[in-house]
């Protein structure tokens, strides 16, 4: 008889279907996210024990793109990186990215802790429909090695040689350095 009801109320209630497909698309995407930090941290720490920041400079620029891919297959989603100061060009931001990098700056000056800036939004207008999420990448002490405002010149020689046009640098402890954004197609 439980059954019945809950079917009967999903049925006729498509709101609250499509609310728990997206909390669950929201949990999926943390977790595609996480997979991706953990794998990408663990190559840099890596290349950072091989040879310093300037060898993870070095891994940062080939693994980052592998893994990427790897997770993207694997789920059958495009998961990436982004930012408003780009370091790599091939991560430029589209305009729904900017916006929400826009907006995070402003609610993390408005006082929201940088642990729980993320964004979700699905758009139903395209074929098949399209959800987005994004999830901030905060700057961590570890991360001024390559991505603070005094660079060693090993790393500012490495990063003129890989990334002549990088704005990645002058970052503080708890700076958005950017977000990790997902697209998924809905079926």
């Amino acid at each position: 008889m439980k059954k019945k009801i809950i079917y009967m109320f999903l049925m006729f209630n498509s709101t609250f279907v499509f609310a728990v497909s997206e909390e669950q698309m929201i949990a999926e995407s943390k977790q595609a996210i996480k997979l991706f930090a953990i794998q990408l941290k663990a190559q840099l720490q890596q290349g950072m024990k091989q040879g310093g920041p300037g060898n993870a400079i070095k891994v940062c620029n080939t693994a980052a793109v592998d893994i990427q891919n790897q997770v993207s297959e694997k789920l059958g989603w495009k998961i990436s990186r982004t930012s408003l100061k780009l370091r790599n060009s091939n991560n430029l931001p589209d305009e729904w990215e900017k916006k929400v990098l826009n907006d995070f700056e402003q609610r993390l000056t408005s006082g929201e802790t940088i642990e729980k800036l993320e964004f979700s939004e699905t758009f139903n207008e395209s074929t098949p429909a399209v959800f987005r999420y994004m999830k901030v990448i905060p700057t961590q002490g570890l991360c001024l090695n390559c991505h603070g405002d005094k660079l060693t010149p090993e790393v500012h020689e490495k990063l003129q040689k890989l990334y002549p046009q990088d704005q990645a640098i002058g970052y503080k402890v708890g700076d958005i350095r950017g977000a990790f954004t997902i697209t998924r197609d809905i079926n």
